[in-house]
């Protein structure tokens, strides 16, 4: 694969629905990307596919090599135990870290979770919670972004809800939470990049800019209003979210989405974005209304045949 004369960036997670949306961003702005990847992939313009993993320091090596910036993407959001978070989200972060620093690469984007503000909650939480200390100690010029729930195109996680909302009735748990559809956020980060001492050490919770959020239940009805059905909303208890997590578990074993972690995540009543880490409005702002952003993922998933 030949290189390009656009500045250089490592991205980990690049497969993924971040990711992808990322490296179409990244690219779209004119950088040359080093992408880590475990399987292989088809050749892209712009883009050099380096096969590895978190876990294996010479990929690491080899995808940094003659960046001028990292966007660490790539983490574990679903595991059967805490050391499935500790492995990709704590040490796979530490690892990349250490890269950088022995590579003499400052400029460092790590994508955290919303969930590190809670991390008595869940062990996903705890792990990015974690990660982010161990960015904030090293010698490196670093912005963390914490993403409320992200949305959009190629996402299997809100899909959940949308293949509800086609059968009419949508469980939610009680609460509010904030949102941001994948492309703003793929802007966001690109934006990021150069550093500054705007974003230099500091933390970010971005979202779609609707004050206070979205109810859940107002979600689940904007979620049934994309995919054209009036739906039934029901609240679900802490209670009710853990015996979801045991018959998932006891149906689908490891591979069960509703983990009891993930219940205990769910249950907390508010995930809003705090204003005192807004994006500063000359760097960044929302551009998709979520309302019409729901549409739009509405008709992809039809288009692409998942619903």
């Amino acid at each position: 694969m030949m290189e390009f004369d656009y500045p250089t960036i490592a991205l980990t997670g690049a497969t993924g629905f971040v990711g992808q949306s990322l490296l179409d961003e990244a690219v779209a702005a004119g950088y040359n990307v080093r992408a880590l990847t475990r399987r292989e992939q088809e050749p892209r313009e712009n883009v050099t596919w380096v096969r590895g993993e978190l876990r294996d320091t010479a990929s690491l090596s080899e995808l940094t090599r003659g960046a001028e910036a990292i966007l660490h993407v790539a983490g574990v959001v679903s595991a059967p135990d805490a050391a499935g978070y500790e492995a990709g989200n704590v040490t796979g972060t530490l690892n990349v870290i250490e890269t950088a620093v022995a590579k003499g690469i400052r400029r460092l984007v790590f994508v955290s979770s919303l969930s590190a503000r809670e991390p008595g909650l869940s062990a996903y939480g705890a792990s990015k919670a974690k990660a982010e200390k161990l960015l904030r100690a090293s010698p490196l010029d670093w912005t963390i972004v914490r993403p409320p729930a992200i949305y959009g195109p190629r996402d299997r996680e809100m899909f959940e809800l949308f293949r509800a909302a086609r059968w009419g009735l949508v469980p939610v748990p009680k609460g509010a939470a904030s949102m941001i559809h994948v492309e703003d956020l793929a802007r966001l980060l690109v934006a990021l990049i150069p550093g500054g001492e705007d974003v230099t050490g500091k933390l970010f919770e971005p979202d779609d800019g609707k004050p206070l959020g979205w109810d859940n239940a107002e979600m689940a009805r904007a979620i049934g209003t994309a995919v054209g059905r009036r739906v039934r909303v029901f609240t679900l208890s802490p209670g009710a979210l853990d015996k979801a997590a045991k018959v998932d578990r006891f149906l689908r074993g490891d591979g069960a989405k509703m983990t009891a972690d993930r219940a205990g995540y769910l249950s907390h009543p508010d995930w809003v974005v705090g204003a005192e880490a807004a994006v500063p409005a000359s760097i960044w702002e929302p551009r998709i209304d979520t309302r019409d952003g729901l549409r739009a993922t509405a008709e992809w998933y039809r288009a692409s045949g998942w619903l």
